[in-house]
């Protein structure tokens, strides 16, 4: 079985760092699945769901936010904003976010900042899709 190195870093921590033998990511163009001797590439990650297998076929899943990853030299090494399991995600927080995210963007202040809020919505709804649909599986 052949592997590579991923490597996710988030804002705020180290997610994940070891051996993985597949990979896919969310990206502007769908779901991207990487495997070993995959060819060197860059490409944009959008809020979504990660989805990687190690070597002890073991399934991870995680809600990620926006970020980039680069493939190389068999590594992955993909940062991202956030990385959280289904488990560590708070329902109520997601919930409350998105309604404020949806106030914010109706208030119509300045376009940067109805920007920022459809980023923060958009997390919020991908971790209340995560959580609801990975949880207990």
């Amino acid at each position: 079985m052949n592997t590579f190195r991923l490597q996710v870093l988030a804002s705020d921590k180290p997610f994940f760092d070891g051996e993985c033998i597949s990979l896919v990511i969310p990206t502007t163009n769908g779901q991207y699945g990487i495997q070993a001797m995959h060819s060197n590439t860059i490409c944009a990650i959008v809020p979504g769901t990660l989805k990687f297998t190690t070597p002890d076929e073991q399934r991870h899943v995680a809600a990620v936010s926006q970020g980039i990853v680069k493939v190389e030299n068999n590594h992955v090494l993909m940062l991202v904003d956030t990385a959280e399991h289904p488990d560590e995600i708070d329902e109520n927080i997601a919930r409350r976010t998105a309604e404020e995210s949806k106030e914010a963007m109706l208030q119509k202040r300045s376009i940067q900042d109805y920007y920022a809020a459809q980023v923060r919505m958009a997390r919020a709804i991908n971790r209340l899709r995560v959580k609801r649909e990975y949880t207990n599986k």
